[in-house]
C-alpha cells in the first residue's frame, strides 16, 4: 500500500486521509490536556481539553496529526485540577474545553518559579508546568509560533498544508537561531515566555515537544480553540488578556508572513508604556514599509539579538557567544 508520506500534497488527497481516519477509533480510553501557563503569586488560570478518546500512536505522521485534529471531545466531564495545595472541580463545556481561575490556599500565596499542575478526568490525568511569576518580574515574552520559531510556510498554502499534516515534534524545520535569541533576553534577569498561535489546541502537545526538543524556554501555551468564531482577530483577545492580568512590560515577537506587524500595532496602541520592542521576522510580504513602523525587521536571529543587546533587553556576553562574529569571506578581506 502507498504511504501516505509519498502522497504528494494535494487536498483531495488529504480528503481521502481525513475521511478514512475519521471512522478509525482513537483509542479505548479518554485523556485529559493541561496547558501549560504563567501564573501570579495570587492566582492562576489553568485552561485544558478533555477527550472521550485518546489520540493513538498512528502508522504514520500523517495518522498521528489527523488523530489529533479528529479525536472526540468530552463535553460535560467532571475535572478536578490541584496546583500547589490549591483544589477546584470544573466541567467540561464546548468542545471538551475547561478553564478554572484558580486562588491559593486561603491566607497563602503560590511560591515563584515552577510547579507542576495536574488535572485528572474520567481516570485520565495530566500533569504540566506552570510557572509563577514575581511581580518585579523584568518583562515578559509574547511569541508566536508558525515561521516565527517554527518553520511553517504560511505564506504557501501546499507548503503550510504539508507543515500541518506531514511534519511532527521531531521533524519540523526550527528557525535558525530564535532559540539562542529567547535564552540570551535577559534584563537583568530572564524574562517569562507566551506562545500566543493560530495553531489549534489539539496541537499543544506537538509545539511543547517541539520547543523542548529545541531548547527554547519554557512556555505558557495559548493556541486556538478552532470554529467559526476564531477564522480572524483570535489573537488580540489573548494579547489583551495576558496585558490586563500582568503587569509587567512586554516583548512582542512575531513574523511577516500574516496580520502579526498589525495586531501588535493595535495592542502597542490599546497599552501605551506597555510594549518595550516588536521584533518581526521577515518571512516574507514585506513590501509595505507602513507595516514595521517602529519595530525591528529582521532576517537572522543574530540581528534580533544583536538589537536587544542595545536595547537593555539582552545579555551581550550571550549574545556574542550565540551568535560569533562571522568571520570576513576571501573576497572582503582588505590585504
Amino acid at each position: 500500500m502507498r504511504s501516505y508520506r509519498a502522497l504528494p500534497v494535494r487536498s483531495s488527497h488529504l480528503l481521502l486521509a481525513v475521511l478514512l481516519l475519521a471512522a478509525v477509533p482513537a483509542s479505548a480510553g479518554p485523556a485529559v490536556l493541561l496547558y501549560p501557563a504563567l501564573g501570579r503569586a495570587h492566582g492562576v488560570v489553568l485552561q485544558g481539553r478533555v477527550l472521550k478518546e485518546a489520540p493513538s500512536a498512528g502508522s504514520s505522521v500523517l495518522s498521528r496529526n489527523l488523530r489529533r485534529l479528529t479525536a472526540p471531545a468530552w463535553e460535560c466531564a467532571r475535572v478536578e485540577i490541584s496546583f500547589q495545595g490549591a483544589t477546584a472541580t470544573v466541567t467540561s463545556g464546548d468542545e471538551g474545553h475547561f478553564e478554572v481561575n484558580l486562588p491559593p490556599p486561603e491566607g497563602t500565596s503560590f511560591a515563584t518559579g515552577f510547579a507542576l499542575a495536574q488535572a485528572k478526568a474520567g481516570g485520565a490525568e495530566a500533569t504540566v508546568g506552570v510557572e509563577i511569576i514575581p511581580d518585579d518580574s523584568p518583562f515578559l515574552v509574547i511569541s508566536d509560533f508558525d515561521d516565527t520559531l517554527a518553520v511553517s510556510h504560511v505564506t504557501q498554502p501546499a507548503k503550510l498544508m504539508e507543515s500541518a499534516l506531514l511534519r511532527d515534534a521531531d521533524s519540523q524545520e526550527v528557525v535558525p537561531g530564535m532559540a539562542d535569541f529567547y535564552g540570551c533576553l535577559r534584563a537583568p534577569a530572564a524574562p517569562a515566555f507566551a506562545l500566543v498561535s493560530g495553531s489549534p489546541v489539539q496541537y499543544v502537545p506537538r509545539v511543547a515537544a517541539f520547543l523542548g526538543r529545541h531548547r527554547f524556554p519554557p512556555f505558557a501555551l495559548y493556541l486556538r480553540n478552532l470554529g467559526p468564531g476564531t477564522l480572524s482577530n483570535y489573537k488580540q483577545p489573548t494579547l489583551r488578556r495576558l496585558l490586563r492580568e500582568f503587569p509587567q512590560p512586554v516583548v512582542l515577537v512575531g513574523d511577516s508572513g500574516e496580520k502579526d506587524p498589525e495586531i501588535y500595532a493595535q495592542i502597542r496602541e490599546e497599552f501605551p508604556g506597555r510594549v518595550k520592542a516588536i521584533y518581526i521576522r521577515d518571512a516574507g510580504r514585506t513590501g509595505k514599509a507602513s507595516r514595521f513602523q517602529d519595530m525591528v525587521l529582521f532576517r537572522e536571529a543574530r540581528d534580533a539579538a544583536g538589537h536587544a543587546v542595545k536595547s537593555g533587553l539582552a545579555d551581550a556576553a550571550c549574545v556574542l557567544q550565540a551568535f560569533p562574529p562571522e568571520a570576513p569571506t576571501a573576497g572582503n578581506t582588505v590585504p
